[in-house]
């Protein structure tokens, strides 16, 4: 019989790996779009209603495409639509952030040291804001404000500062950065669910009718996808966040967060004018190094400690802990595990502790027992290269302790 939290984790895996896949469509196609879009150019002859063409080499061959900017005369005979990129991304996304950060939030969705809630009450947190932020941001756009798409791009961001200042007072330090992200990627997702989509089939609705499509619903459309543009590194940053405690679980985690925002807009700011063809603005990198240095600077305030007094242990950590052969697998974690699992860990060139996990007291080592478990018990993959010398006897008393749980 297979062991439940070896399958589980690897169905955790199979969904990142999806999310991973369908993420990379749809910045690729993203990316892509928007570089053709910029590079468009005018030339002789071309057919009523297009806006520019673009000739293109890649794999062999040439590719000429144009581009109608409302549609054109008559509807093509085949059409290929881009959504299901986005589509998939989101909803195993979703999946992901359910299956680690609901189905384990004592955790990793709550710190009782910041909002002392339960795990029902984090959750319908989570949820409410990803829903929220979108009818916000939504209503921001059709606002007389969304006339303008530098004020709009102002607004965005004083909403993701907001909400990066927010979630750090209510979740984990990883956990409002993964939300941070997919607060951001709600957003980008429903931009082409409920705006760029929809507006799209009203266009070929027209076309199909013989009616001439109103130029309103592609100019709406452009511009929730430059949001999307812009949007795109600081997801990925923040999606890929949960390495570095560095950037998480510091005092300024918000500060961090909301510079990010402004480092990937310098970057996308470079490759969409070099893209336009009006030159290349050389001083975005200069301004992005100043910024990751500031990052930098931040990050070197304290690791956010943890009031070992005030540790609340979940009801399975409680169980853990009086589980037959905890006494035992403690010895081992403290003996092989601790001088880099620690508040300020003893091993030469570890500043801080991996991934901000503390394997220091029984609730610490009690709380993390899965990750024990598939980490050091069943798999050799801690301690790294078996630096500190772990023996197969140790390994399998943390195994033992584990499955005297049932594995849950």
């Amino acid at each position: 019989m297979l062991d439940f939290a070896i399958t589980w984790d690897w169905i955790v895996f199979a969904v990142r790996w999806l999310h991973v896949i369908t993420a990379i469509a749809w910045i690729g196609s993203s990316f892509y779009f928007i570089a053709l879009d910029l590079g468009l150019r005018q030339a002789a002859g071309l057919p009523e209603g297009a806006h520019g063409e673009e000739w293109q080499v890649h794999g062999g061959g040439f590719y000429h495409v144009r581009k109608y900017l409302v549609a054109p005369a008559e509807m093509p005979e085949h059409l290929t639509w881009f959504k299901w990129e986005s589509y998939a991304t989101w909803l195993s996304g979703f999946l992901l952030l359910g299956m680690i950060y609901y189905v384990s939030a004592d955790l990793y969705l709550v710190d009782r040291n910041v909002l002392d809630v339960s795990a029902w009450v984090a959750i319908l947190i989570s949820l409410a804001s990803l829903t929220i932020g979108w009818l916000v941001y939504d209503l921001l756009c059709k606002s007389p404000l969304g006339a303008s798409d530098t004020g709009l791009m102002l607004l965005l961001y004083l909403l993701l500062v907001i909400m990066a200042w927010g979630y750090t007072q209510i979740f984990t330090g990883r956990a409002a950065f993964l939300h941070l992200g997919a607060f951001t990627a709600t957003i980008m997702s429903a931009n082409v669910f409920m705006i760029i989509i929809p507006n799209q089939k009203k266009v070929v609705t027209a076309l199909i009718a013989g009616n001439r499509p109103d130029p309103a619903l592609g100019k709406q459309a452009k511009q929730r996808s430059l949001h999307n543009n812009y949007l795109t590194l600081p997801v990925i940053f923040l999606m890929l966040s949960s390495h570095y405690p560095l950037a998480f679980a510091t005092p300024y985690n918000w500060v961090i967060a909301s510079l990010v925002f402004i480092m990937g807009v310098l970057i996308r700011h470079y490759f969409n004018t070099k893209h336009a063809r009006k030159g290349e603005p050389h001083w975005v990198w200069l301004a992005s190094a100043i910024v990751f240095v500031i990052i930098i600077w931040l990050s070197t305030n304290p690791i956010r400690p943890t009031d070992e007094t005030a540790e609340l242990p979940s009801p399975a950590a409680q169980g853990m802990m009086a589980s037959a052969g905890f006494a035992e697998a403690r010895d081992v974690v403290l003996s092989r595990c601790s001088m880099c699992h620690a508040s300020q860990p003893v091993w030469e060139g570890i500043y801080w502790a991996p991934k901000n996990v503390r394997l220091e007291t029984d609730v610490q080592i009690a709380e993390h027992a899965r990750e024990i478990y598939l980490q050091a018990g069943v798999s050799h993959a801690m301690p790294p290269g078996n630096l500190t010398s772990i023996t197969a006897a140790e390994r399998l008393t943390l195994a033992r302790w584990y499955e005297a749980r049932g594995g849950t």
